[in-house]
This record gives structure tokens, C-alpha cells and sequence, in this order.
């Protein structure tokens, strides 16, 4: 396979979005992960299950390029401290009793230490947003308040945490079925019961709230969004030719499927968005239950209203990994590793979607900028 070009010109990257038309939202045809020009610094990670565990080790990792975490459905930071025992009797279960709070505390200090996470100031600046269902028999719900606790004692003030509970509502993303929902009604489930894609049709708008939370003072309906609405724009119709393919391969990291997907609304092609990357759970990549997480999410649609980028990268199913889950407890890492630095800067998975986020803020390039390249390549050449 040839090399992937860094970015893409603005006249591509409009091709690239619109040719994923309504029918064809994961298209197979995917290009290079484009530069926006996203706005550095403003960042966010969300994610449901292990994807929630992995969201909370970006955000622990580099803290000072995150604004906000969003965890839903997930205990805390370190939990399986790279063990697939303790992954499943103490972070999923709690057959082995909670998990030692101190315990990971020292892990955390050590980390820091060597560098390998952020410093206690970056972390305490962020705010974070923390869901649990009462309900749930894959995660149990006393894992979410171990959460909660720990970035408590985190955060610079307790006004930065919002905890949300549901009652008699288990393991999985709540949504909000949309108007124009065409999806197979078994794909889901009521609030107690995920389906085959853990998204639990709970008539809840979790990711407004959690948005809401993570960017607080930003305008309800912005100019583009009022634009869109003027020009008659259905909101599954805008999702579809927003919606990019991109290659992963060229991450290079364990457990990464080779498709990934960006959200970007037609505001935000001129640049200055922030990012959301949301990492969806185990068995809830495209390649096992298709767009429902990315288009039934309700992120995009706060998307549109409110000029965000989303990243919504993919995890594979593996041998090692075969539900399709984020590497929360190491198996992405070396088997050598007498300790996987999964959960640090040190983490493939960590330091590849962090490369995925920085390509999205690297600066923009237009035509003009490829004009010039070229123009330059000549005059070298001669």
C-alpha cells in the first residue's frame, strides 16, 4: 500500500465528505485523516464501557489537552492495572471486592514520577461528567461511584463533577430515537436491556446533558445550525455527507480496526472547532453493529448546533481482544512488558488516538498551500 498523504486540501476533504451519501454513511472507501485546523487545547473524551475506561486514560495521559472527560458506564482510572483477572473480577464485576482507591493512587504517583501521565494541575482543571444505570449486570454500578470518587479527589473543585444515576436502566448508551430512526428495531434495547448494540432506547439525550456539562456558556444554536435549518437540511441527511472515512492503518497501533470516522460539520471545515472523540464500547464498532453508535448517539446532532468535531475511532476484534473492546487492561501492549503502560502516555492505543487528535488540530491547508508545495518541489527539482 502506497503512503497516506498528512492531510488533505479543502476541495478533497468537501469530496470525500459529501460522495457518503445518506444510503451510504460507512462508506468501505476511506482517505487519509485530514487536517481541520481544530481548535488545540478544547478537547474532549467520551466513551461508553471500555471505551469510557479508555476515554479517562486519554484524558489522565495528557490532561492538558483536554477540557473535559465523559464516562459512562465505566469504573476508574488504572482499575485492571494491566491484568485480565482483575479487568474481569474487580472492574467489571466486583467478585474480588472493589477496587483499592489508594492502590491506584500509588500507581498514579509512580506514573507521574516518570512522566508517563499528566501533572495534578492539568488534571484538576477539567470537567468531568460520570453515568451509571442502576441496572447494570456487565459493569456494576459501584465501579461508576469508585469513578466518581476518584476524580473527586482530582478535580479542583467538586462543582466540576456531574454524576448522573438511572434507575432499572443497565449496561449501555441511553438515547433518544430520532423521527427519521429507519434501523432493524431489535438492534436495541429498552432501558434494562442493551440489544445487540448496547445503545438503550430510554427516550434520554445523555450526550446533551454530558456535552452541555463538558463545554459549558456555549450558544444553544449557532449561525450554522440556524443556516441548516433554513435550508431545509434534514439532520440524517447533513449527518450522511458530513460523515469521513479514514484509514487507521497508518496509526499502527494493536487493536485498531482499518476504518475510523469524523463528524465534521460544514461550520467547522474553516477550522477552529473543538474535538470530541467518543469511544464507543466493546461489541459496538462498526464492524458489529454498523452506524448505530455513530449515528444514533446524539452526539452529532449536538454536533451540528453547536460547531464540534467528532472522532469516533475503532476498535477490532482480535484473538487477544475478541468482543472488540479498548485496551484498558494491556492486551495491546508487549507481552514482555512485566507492567503494560497502557493506561500512560507510554500506551499504543493511547499515543495513536492522540495522533488522530492532533492530526484533526493540525493547521489547515487549502489548495493554495498544495500549489505552492508543488511549485517549490519544482523549483528544487531544477
Amino acid at each position: 500500500m502506497p503512503p497516506l498523504p498528512a492531510r488533505l486540501p479543502l476541495r478533497a476533504l468537501a469530496a470525500a465528505l459529501l460522495a457518503l451519501g445518506a444510503g451510504d454513511a460507512l462508506a468501505d472507501t476511506a482517505v487519509a485523516l485530514p487536517s481541520v485546523g481544530a481548535a488545540s487545547g478544547q478537547a474532549s473524551a467520551v466513551g461508553v464501557s471500555s471505551g469510557g475506561y479508555m476515554a479517562t486514560q486519554l484524558a489522565v495521559a495528557w490532561p492538558e489537552r483536554f477540557v473535559g472527560l465523559g464516562v459512562l458506564a465505566a469504573g476508574p482510572w488504572g482499575c485492571a492495572q494491566g491484568s485480565l483477572s482483575l479487568a474481569l473480577n474487580q472492574c467489571m464485576e466486583v467478585r474480588r471486592g472493589a477496587p483499592s482507591l489508594d492502590t491506584l493512587a500509588l500507581r498514579h504517583e509512580r506514573y507521574q514520577q516518570a512522566e508517563e501521565v499528566g501533572t495534578n494541575a492539568a488534571l484538576g482543571q477539567l470537567r468531568a461528567f460520570v453515568w451509571h444505570g442502576q441496572a447494570d449486570d456487565v459493569v456494576d454500578p459501584a465501579l461508576g461511584h469508585a469513578l466518581a470518587e476518584q476524580l473527586t479527589a482530582w478535580l479542583d473543585s467538586p462543582e466540576q463533577l456531574r454524576v448522573e444515576t438511572r434507575p432499572a436502566t443497565g449496561h449501555g448508551w441511553p438515547m433518544r430515537l430520532p423521527d427519521d430512526y429507519m434501523a432493524d428495531p431489535q438492534a436495541l434495547g429498552d432501558c434494562r436491556q442493551g440489544g445487540g448494540s448496547h445503545l438503550l432506547a430510554c427516550d434520554d439525550d445523555v450526550a446533551d446533558r454530558l456535552l452541555d456539562w463538558l463545554y459549558p456558556g456555549r450558544a444553544d444554536v449557532t449561525e450554522s445550525a440556524t443556516e441548516d435549518v433554513a435550508e431545509g437540511a434534514a439532520e440524517s441527511h447533513a449527518e450522511a455527507t458530513r460523515l469521513l472515512a479514514f484509514d487507521q492503518r497508518e496509526f499502527g497501533a494493536p487493536g485498531l480496526a482499518e476504518v475510523g470516522y469524523v463528524f465534521v460539520p460544514k461550520a467547522c471545515e474553516k477550522g477552529g472547532c473543538p474535538v470530541t472523540l467518543a469511544l464507543h464500547g466493546c461489541q459496538m464498532g462498526a464492524d458489529a453493529i454498523d452506524d448505530l453508535f455513530i449515528r444514533y448517539s446524539g452526539l452529532n446532532r449536538w454536533a451540528v448546533a453547536h460547531d464540534q468535531i467528532v472522532l469516533y475511532p475503532q476498535a477490532d476484534a482480535t484473538l487477544t481482544n475478541p468482543q472488540g473492546c479498548w485496551d484498558w487492561w494491556g492486551f495491546a501492549e508487549s507481552p514482555w512488558q512485566a507492567n503494560p503502560l497502557h493506561d500512560s502516555r507510554e500506551g499504543v492505543q493511547v499515543q495513536a488516538l492522540m495522533a488522530m487528535l492532533a492530526r484533526l488540530e493540525a493547521p489547515l491547508r487549502d489548495e493554495r498551500d498544495n500549489s505552492d508545495d508543488n511549485n517549490n518541489d519544482n523549483n528544487e527539482s531544477e
